[in-house]
């Protein structure tokens, strides 16, 4: 962390996994505002579905690499259970590099992964 700048007095660190590995120009931000509600941001819950599974689908790319399991099921066909099976799969395998690797997620056919490879990015 020190390498990029480090983090300010006070900054909440407790939410931050300090381990998962990053994407490249993927930017992080820690203890800054909540974003607002609005245009969608990659890997953010702004702008998503209608709810669970919801037809609207994302406005953005979802981030499968930093993507919250709520975040997740704003994809389509995405539930509580196939969000928390692309967690783990990202857990251990340490992020995704490509979209494609979704298709290695139990639960992605080849049907759910056509439906969701222009929904989503590594």
């Amino acid at each position: 962390m020190q390498a990029a700048g480090g983090t300010r007095p006070g900054t909440d660190l407790g939410g931050l996994n300090r381990a998962r590995f990053l994407v490249d120009g993927e930017q992080v931000v820690v203890g800054g505002p909540a974003p607002a509600a609005g245009p969608a941001v990659p890997g953010s819950a702004a702008g998503g579905a209608s709810g669970p599974g919801g037809a609207a689908g994302p406005t953005a790319p979802v981030s499968l690499s930093t993507a919250t399991v709520d975040q997740l099921e704003t994809l389509p066909g995405v539930g509580p259970v196939l969000a928390q099976h692309i967690v783990d799969y990202r857990t251990r395998h340490g992020g995704f590099r490509s979209v494609d690797q979704l298709r290695e997620v139990n639960g992605i056919g080849d049907r759910r992964f056509a439906d969701l490879r222009p929904l989503v990015r590594p």
